[in-house]
């Protein structure tokens, strides 16, 4: 089955790819069909646990391959990698300041973004996919950073962007509860619940196969948009994750995860990788 996948094209496994990321969001969405409310605990050490995945994705699988691709570049070799993360902080940073939003545990008087009426529901829906923007362009970047056929060494191969769709695919359960449940809480139904819960992962395939297009297109870009992603990425983090998973005092369980979840990242990209 891997052999078959591996004879696809960049943005086929892409879109493939991103499609499974979807799905795992999906996936915890649909807890919401047997329960109406989850444990603040557990939501924070998972929530914690998708923090530390991205932190170790963004380094391993996209700002460390950068690095070693810009070693023959005639720029300094730490150039593209820094322009990027900026760059890819710098636009998560502008979209918060202008795409209405609210995260999970806040109220829609402290909504971000431009003034708006929007329900609380949609708002929080947009919160996640400006999240979930990165994760799909992050894994499109990888699969189309195979295909280009430079001299990339050991850190980009078909496993280790496999290794970074499966750890993003990991951490998005808990996004997919993070929506669902407070939708379903506030009375919503099961399925509105759940059809929010996914919607908000829905932007990744899209995002995967724009990461994946643009870097066979243009090949010379590729340590940029490794690094663009890692630096979203860890805006997300830093800006979103960490601050919701400790706002309920669950600062040790959320920390604690947040290892256990890098620990998980990490080994996923160096044993496949």
């Amino acid at each position: 089955m891997y052999t078959w996948f591996s004879d696809l094209g960049p943005v086929q496994q892409a879109l493939l790819a991103g499609l499974f990321t979807w799905s795992i969001t999906a996936l915890g969405a649909a807890l919401v069909v047997f329960a109406r409310t989850i444990n603040q605990r557990l939501l924070d050490g998972m929530l914690g646990f998708a923090a530390g995945v991205m932190l170790a994705a963004s380094y391993w699988s996209l700002l460390a391959p950068s690095i070693e691709l810009s070693a023959s570049a005639s720029v300094p070799t730490w150039f593209p990698a820094a322009v990027g993360l900026i760059l890819g902080g710098g636009f998560l940073w502008a979209a918060d300041k202008v795409i209405p939003h609210v995260h999970v545990f806040k109220s829609t008087g402290e909504a971000e973004g431009l003034s708006t009426q929007w329900h609380k529901t949609t708002l929080l829906v947009l919160a996640i996919t400006l999240h979930n923007i990165p994760e799909g362009l992050a894994v499109g970047v990888a699969f189309g950073a195979v295909a280009t056929g430079m001299e990339m060494g050991e850190t980009v191969t078909l496993a280790s962007a496999t290794a970074l769709a499966i750890g993003i695919g990991i951490q998005n359960f808990p996004e997919g509860v993070a929506v669902a449940m407070p939708v379903r809480a506030r009375g919503a139904s099961r399925l509105r619940s759940f059809w929010y819960g996914q919607l908000s992962a829905a932007v990744e395939p899209v995002a995967a196969v724009m990461g994946a297009a643009a870097v066979v297109q243009f090949r010379p870009v590729l340590p940029y948009a490794l690094s663009f992603a890692a630096g979203a990425m860890i805006f997300v983090v830093i800006e979103e994750l960490i601050p919701e998973s400790h706002s309920h005092g669950n600062t040790d369980l959320a920390t604690m995860s947040a290892l256990f979840g890098f620990l998980v990242m990490m080994t996923l990209d160096v044993a496949l990788g």
